[in-house]
């Protein structure tokens, strides 16, 4: 049970059952062109014959612009009525911007009638999710390029981080992963076995490359895996029987 909390919590209900039908565990994956990559270097990282990584991000929404596209209308339709045993979330690359909110008033980038409208949809969100009985991790955002980018979306991912701490979900700092020895951004890193340097950054100073997905995904995939073989470890006594007959 240790083993299980410090990967994500208790063990959820869904996973278990998930485990005890002999079933891929399956992961989905929400959120930007962030979340595009993220999904590819899961996808690559979880063994395929125990996971099933399914994409349901899309480039270009978020949390801000609910006017032109609702996060949760989409994912509520995407879902259907189907059980998650783990969401992977990430958000805030479009996100940096002033917003008009639910009923109709102007809200100015993190401002606190921002704050509150953009705290009520992630509630909402986290909320859908969990409805789908998914154990919830959010990937926060490396450092990019340019200060001001840099700056802007660095507060939404911080305001992200503290909303997640409030509902009780796993961030996943990718700061460090992705940064230089003094914390900053590279597009360039060294190689964790030859050192040779592999460029970790898209062109656009704000993605990352196909390497850097797989980079700030690692450490995940693992955890990922470790929670769930700490689960199926604790439930083997309960699974046996059921597996016997």
């Amino acid at each position: 049970m240790a083993a299980a909390r410090f990967c994500a919590s208790a063990p959820q209900k869904q996973l278990v059952a998930t485990l005890r039908k002999g079933r891929p565990v399956r992961v989905a994956v929400f959120g930007d062109s962030y979340g595009d990559g993220i999904w590819w270097g899961l996808q690559r990282q979880l063994p395929h014959a125990g996971f099933d990584v399914v994409k349901y991000s899309q480039p270009a929404i978020g949390f801000a612009a609910y006017k032109r596209f609702n996060v949760e209308a989409h994912t509520a339709d995407q879902l259907g009525a189907d059980p998650v045993d783990i969401a992977i979330v990430s958000f805030g690359a479009n996100d940096a911007q002033n917003i008009i909110t639910d009923d109709g008033k102007y809200a100015a980038l993190l401002g606190d009638r921002w704050k509150a409208q953009i705290a009520t949809r992630l509630d909402r969100f986290v909320a859908l999710l969990r409805r789908h009985h998914a154990m919830v991790y959010w990937v926060g955002l490396p450092r990019m390029r340019e200060a001001r980018t840099d700056a802007d979306i660095g507060a939404v991912n911080a305001f992200y981080a503290g909303e997640m701490a409030r509902l009780d979900v796993p961030f996943i700092d990718t700061r460090p992963l992705a940064a230089d020895k003094s914390g900053q951004y590279a597009a360039y890193l060294p190689d964790a076995k030859t050192g040779a340097p592999v460029l970790m950054r898209a062109g656009d100073g704000i993605h990352m490359s196909m390497p850097g997905y797989l980079l700030i995904t690692k450490g995940l995939a693992a955890r990922i895996s470790d929670y769930v073989d700490a689960t199926r470890a604790v439930d083997a006594p309960a699974a046996a029987p059921e597996v016997a007959r």
